[in-house]
């Protein structure tokens, strides 16, 4: 008995591998963040959004089963973590397990779906009040994002489409590709 609850937990608490043909991921590549030293965070919080953007990013691959949906979104949210911070454990050791075609244990990150967006709503908001170009384009990605993790936060997507009529969408792909 004690035998079959080791195995179990093993096979529970253990990364998750999923057929090759079922997981596609070409790991991100950012070697340089578009992010410079003038952006209005600290380091300190680009490494802690940074590692609460990857945890969310594996905990909805891993919850949707690595749906192509799933994959999209969270390449997505992937890119701003490694954006924020290139050299983050967390979006490093997911981009390879995901690239690997492992998908990691199911866990929940720190703070809620719903947590996570009004803080990056917040910090959104903080952000557009700086100067400087890319305070507002982080504004901008991390409004959308909280739109998308929180569509029921009616203030929220008001901001997100705001955003969107004004200044167009945020091009994801520009995140996700190194500079030229």
């Amino acid at each position: 008995m004690r035998r079959a609850w080791q195995v179990a937990a093993f096979f529970l608490l253990s990364p998750v591998m999923v057929r090759g043909a079922d997981l596609v991921w070409k790991p991100l590549t950012i070697q340089k963040s578009i992010f410079t030293e003038q952006v209005g965070l600290l380091d300190t919080e680009r490494q802690d959004y940074a590692d609460q953007l990857a945890a969310y990013a594996g905990e909805c691959i891993t919850r949707e089963n690595a749906s192509q949906q799933a994959l999209a979104q969270g390449r997505k949210v992937l890119a701003l973590a490694l954006q924020l911070s290139p050299r983050n454990k967390q979006a490093m050791v997911l981009n390879f397990q995901l690239a690997k075609g492992i998908l990691p244990p199911a866990e929940s990150s720190d703070m809620g779906t719903e947590a996570l967006a009004k803080l990056l709503f917040a910090r959104a908001e903080q952000l557009k009040k700086q100067s400087g170009e890319e305070n507002q384009l982080l504004a901008r990605i991390f409004t959308q994002l909280a739109a998308e993790m929180d569509p029921k936060n009616v203030d929220v997507v008001y901001a997100s489409e705001i955003n969107r009529l004004d200044f167009g969408p945020v091009d994801w792909n520009a995140l996700m590709q190194p500079p030229a």
